[in-house]
């Protein structure tokens, strides 16, 4: 009997210790065109836990690829990151993301065209927003650009997993992955505006 109290009491302090221990996590939410190219540079960043790909801002419930792809959703192809930040920040996060893209493109990003490819950050706290906010504003500044800097700024919405065959697909399909990356001219933007490649 005293075996079973304890082992009761011990399921029920681990309960609350993985409940606490999921309040330290965050989400960040980005779109940045194709998501498969926005899951290498933040899986890479120490205190990011998870990166999902997926859709946000549209009007359709539980959209499929080809719907979002159709255009017709106003849903953007986003990631929506877990992270801790007591190891990473809300910045670097933002840092990292705006690596990744042309800021300046409002239709699109580099050969994918359309407003599912559209830039956006997906605020979900004031604070968020504030920083967003702040680090566009220094983007714009730095001379970088010699067009506006055109990335949204916009509270998150419900955000749909995408389909399995989407998630991590440089591990899964890294070939086609590089491929892609390549002939998109994303890649070659990135080291030409940075000086340096920044995610596999």
């Amino acid at each position: 009997m005293l075996k079973f109290i304890y082992l009761q009491f011990l399921l029920v302090a681990l309960g609350v210790y993985s409940m606490h221990a999921d309040e330290k996590y965050e989400k960040a939410t980005f779109a940045g065109g194709c998501f498969w190219c926005l899951e290498p540079p933040f899986e890479a960043l120490d205190g990011v836990a998870d990166v999902v790909a997926g859709y946000t801002g549209g009007d359709l419930e539980n959209p499929t690829y080809e719907e979002v792809c159709g255009g017709t959703t106003n849903h953007y192809e986003a990631v929506e990151v877990t992270f801790d930040p007591s190891r990473v920040s809300y910045e670097t996060l933002l840092d990292t993301f705006w690596r990744q893209i042309d800021p300046t493109d409002p239709e699109g990003q580099f050969a994918d065209r359309g407003s599912q490819y559209r830039t956006a950050i997906f605020y979900h706290s004031e604070e968020q927003k504030n920083t967003a906010v702040v680090s566009k504003q220094k983007l714009e500044e730095s001379g970088l650009f010699d067009k506006p800097v055109v990335t949204d700024i916009i509270p998150a919405t419900t955000f749909y997993k995408a389909e399995d065959y989407h998630q991590d697909y440089y591990k899964t399909c890294p070939i086609r992955y590089k491929m892609y990356r390549n002939g998109s001219g994303r890649e070659q933007y990135i080291e030409g505006t940075w000086g340096t490649k920044k995610a596999e």
